[in-house]
């Protein structure tokens, strides 16, 4: 107690403080989303996500080298599919010559150690903007599942090392991880959108991938974030589904949930900090309201405290510099 104990005493000095410090971020710790477009030599600004590009895949290439030579780990991939190959049973999601599947191609073949996520869904494939088939205004769950399984495996057979499965179905990770067992695709990883809520948080995302619903919302699948429990329940039955990695999504509001799963589970935990906390700060940035790098460097931060792993971040390439500015 008092004055014994003195909590200031292990503050005094920078080095004491590094010295006790109980988390740390490393560039290691960070993977960056890679929006593709159709096309070539484009490189194509969005309005919503200041410093955030959509790349044909000869500039994707490009830019995932860059990423890797700058030391982050891996990529999560996403494509912004034309109107007209658009459908509603995700027919151009299985094109061996699709968006996708040439870039997953083109990288890995000329990065082979940069790690390859593919993000796995229906909604920048579907007419209505949905995550799943629809009819009658309803998400059909299985007949989801057995589609998206199909296409995990193609993304598999092109190189993707992790599929990333952002739907929501029920069952979904098993029918992939049954696909890709059957195929012999037994080191291909699943990282499960675990815990993935209907959040607010995506709208610059969705003008990126032109991906809004056309009619309705996403809260019959995508979860409640008045929810706790029953986001630990999604999160504990896709690792008895095959995940290998879960992910919470958005990040910030909900590290309560990133820590509940740290202390209940034993499999890595990314986080997902979304196109709504990155424009945010972005927004805040430009008005002068803010520490730009310190803010930056706090909330990366925050996620590794509450117990995750990995951080999906927009920020990952000037984490890198903010990170190395400080060694």
């Amino acid at each position: 107690m008092y004055p014994l104990k003195r909590n200031r005493r292990l503050r005094t000095t920078a080095a004491l403080r590094e010295l006790v410090s109980e988390s740390t971020l490393s560039i290691s710790d960070l993977l960056a989303p890679l929006f593709l477009i159709d096309g070539s030599n484009i490189k194509e600004s969005v309005d919503s996500m200041p410093g955030v590009y959509r790349y044909s895949v000869d500039l994707a290439l490009k830019k995932a080298k860059k990423l890797y030579d700058m030391g982050i780990p891996g990529i999560l991939l996403f494509a912004k599919i034309d109107q007209k190959l658009k459908d509603n049973s995700g027919e151009s999601a299985l094109n061996e010559d699709g968006l996708m599947q040439k870039a997953i191609r083109q990288i890995k073949k000329n990065i082979p150690n940069l790690i390859l996520c593919a993000d796995l869904a229906l909604d920048p494939y579907s007419i209505y903007g949905h995550d799943g088939i629809v009819e009658n205004k309803k998400i059909i769950n299985d007949r989801t599942n057995n589609v998206l399984a199909e296409i995990a495996l193609s993304y598999a057979k092109n190189g993707a090392d992790i599929i990333a499965p952002s739907d929501m179905m029920d069952g979904r990770v098993y029918c992939i991880r049954k696909i890709l067992e059957k195929n012999n695709f037994v080191d291909t990883v699943i990282m499960s959108y675990s815990v993935k809520f209907a959040s607010s948080f995506y709208g610059p995302f969705r003008n990126v991938l032109d991906s809004n619903p056309s009619f309705g919302d996403k809260k019959t699948y995508q979860m409640d974030f008045r929810n706790k429990k029953e986001g630990i329940n999604e999160a504990l039955q896709d690792i008895e589904e095959g995940a290998d990695i879960i992910m919470v999504k958005p990040g910030l509001p909900y590290l309560d949930i990133v820590n509940e799963l740290s202390n209940k589970t034993n499999v890595p935990i990314a986080v997902y900090q979304v196109s709504g906390e990155y424009s945010m700060i972005k927004s805040a940035e430009k008005m002068g309201w803010i520490n730009y790098k310190n803010v930056v460097i706090e909330q990366l931060m925050s996620f590794k405290r509450a117990g995750a792993s990995i951080i999906i971040t927009y920020f990952a390439e000037e984490a890198v510099k903010f990170l190395k500015e400080n060694e």
